[in-house]
């Protein structure tokens, strides 16, 4: 089956990407877990938001050890989500409603169930023996090295049979792919066609850095810590942080098969990638050499806005330093996603200042240069669930507790109706993670037709980008400033728009700069603040947009 959907080419520069975390969306057959049918059930509300596309976490077929970022069939749809033709439908629905549909290809390691790894692991001479980095041990019996795994501990696993390590970057059931093997990347490819045959419009690269390893297997040297990954290997979490990780990822082959994946994809219309970079102090130097010279990726994310800071400053730095560093690249800014605390509760010092805050995050992220990706349940100004241990399911939560709480609180189901169990997203006894009061009191039924919601200004603010094409793709130019305000212009096809944000908890202004001349406010969603005597002032997070003439 082939879906041809046609359209701009470059549809993904500037566009709007909208995270489902499918077991997490509805569930449509009372098992407690979100399915296809419920993804489909709930596209039109999708569409409403006024995004692009959508991005599914993966429903392969998987044991489910890391929730389906374990793959045991690249090819077939785990039977808790449903079947291919579920999938089949849902691509024609998302279509007709004009949404493109990105899915997560999780191809650095797999499950260990997997029947490539079944056969490696079974021998040192089958057919598949040199698809996973395999190892012997060094004489006293210890790993071949010293990498670690980001789910805590040794970053290799011994096998019984054939009396060797085999690696894994994450947990022991996921062992590492060997990409320095021709016949592996072949393999992969394989099983991308099958999904561009499929229709799907692009793929979200899991982990992307971490395809090739150091033929040699070098120790990696120490390092200082290193918090850039959105805390996840934090060294008062875990050690991983504590290497300079040389040698464990970010290889130069990586380059040489990112261009046999693009060659691909240009063989079919319309199609892009984005690549979730995890590289700490070295992120954006490897987002440029993954997305220069359009024989690549499409785009990158990195975890820069997806830590504590909210403010000017950060921002600034993080935005200035891409457009610094990847000269002809894409990125893709996010303050959510599945791996890391609500946005929100990252942000929001009270629970009070929740919806201001939740507005002009979006406010702000709407208008940087670069797509950007909204995480289910954002659009409503969800908090971080706060979970008992006895509810955790993800590994690497259980693993650290109570150090940290793990993902969980962000993966919790969608609430869709206040009055209901489960705020609607299944009709079963239990759901897979409970739906905490303070989330299900924000359900989409709460706030559909109040104006003054967080699912409203959403939408507002998703509009407004779309009627600028400025805030597409135009130019993005920094403003100076003494005080912690964030200023820049953005331009195209001669508008220019001045923004100016307080990301602050008191008022402030900003003097123009000499020469600037404003025209008419420009109606951005929420937008406040007043010029007086060549002065922006804005109260406290609050921000402003008008014409330069």
């Amino acid at each position: 089956m082939v879906v041809r959907t046609g359209g701009n080419a470059d549809w993904w520069r500037g566009a709007v990407v909208y995270q489902v975390y499918p077991r997490s969306f509805q569930d449509t057959n009372g098992d407690g877990l979100g399915d296809l049918k419920g993804i489909t059930r709930r596209l039109p509300y999708i569409a409403s938001l006024g995004v692009d596309a959508i991005w599914l976490s993966p429903f392969f077929k998987s044991p489910m050890a890391d929730m389906g970022y374990d793959v045991s069939d690249y090819c077939d749809v785990d039977p808790i989500f449903g079947t291919i033709a579920d999938f089949d439908e849902m691509m024609v629905q998302a279509h007709a409603l004009g949404l493109k549909v990105i899915i997560d290809q999780v191809i650095s390691h797999t499950a260990d169930v997997h029947p490539w790894f079944v056969e490696s692991r079974s021998s040192r001479t089958n057919d598949k023996a040199d698809w996973y980095v395999w190892a012997d041990p060094k004489p006293d019996g210890t790993a071949p090295n010293n990498w670690l795994s980001i789910f805590g501990g040794p970053g290799w696993e011994w096998d019984g049979v054939r009396r060797q390590y085999y690696q894994h970057n994450f947990l022991t059931s996921q062992p590492d792919l060997n990409f320095h093997n021709a016949d592996v990347q072949d393999a992969l490819l394989k099983t991308v066609k099958f999904w561009l045959d499929r229709g799907v419009d692009g793929f979200r690269l899991d982990t992307v850095n971490y395809y090739f390893c150091d033929k040699l297997l070098r120790d990696n040297p120490a390092h200082e810590p290193d918090t850039s990954d959105g805390g996840l290997d934090a060294p008062d979490t875990n050690p991983y942080g504590m290497q300079n990780h040389l040698y464990d990822k970010t290889q130069p082959e990586n380059i040489g098969f990112l261009q046999r994946f693009r060659a691909l994809l240009d063989r079919y219309e319309g199609r892009t990638t984005v690549g979730e970079v995890g590289d700490g102090a070295r992120s954006l130097k490897t987002v440029a050499a993954y997305t220069s010279g359009g024989d690549k990726l499409h785009m990158c994310y990195t975890f820069d806005l997806l830590g504590p800071e909210f403010t000017a400053a950060h921002i600034r730095d993080c935005v200035d330093a891409f457009q610094t560093m990847v000269a002809d690249g894409w990125v893709c800014w996010a303050f959510s996603n599945h791996d890391v605390n609500r946005h929100l509760s990252r942000f929001a010092k009270t629970v009070e200042e929740r919806p201001v805050v939740a507005k002009l995050a979006i406010s702000v992220l709407a208008a940087l240069r670069g797509s950007i990706c909204l995480y289910q349940g954002e659009e409503l100004g969800l908090p971080e669930a706060d979970l008992a241990f006895e509810d955790l399911r993800d590994p690497y939560g259980i693993r650290f507790w109570p150090a940290f709480k793990g993902r969980d609180g962000c993966r919790t189901p969608m609430p869709w109706e206040a009055a209901k169990a489960h705020a609607g997203f299944t009709t079963a006894e239990k759901s897979w993670l409970p739906v905490p009061y303070e989330q299900a009191a924000l359900s989409v039924d709460v706030q559909e037709g109040d104006a003054n919601s967080v699912l409203s200004h959403y939408r507002d603010t998703l509009a407004f980008r779309k009627q600028h094409p400025a805030l597409i793709d135009g130019a993005m130019t920094f403003l100076d400033t003494n005080q912690d305000l964030l200023v820049f212009t953005r331009s195209k096809e001669g508008e220019t728009l001045l923004f100016v944000f307080n990301l602050t908890r008191e008022p402030a202004s900003f003097g123009l700069p000499a020469g600037m001349v404003l025209g008419e406010r420009v109606a951005m969603p929420g937008a406040g603040g007043t010029v007086d005597g060549g002065k922006v002032v804005l109260g406290a997070l609050e921000g402003f947009c008008a014409r330069v003439v």
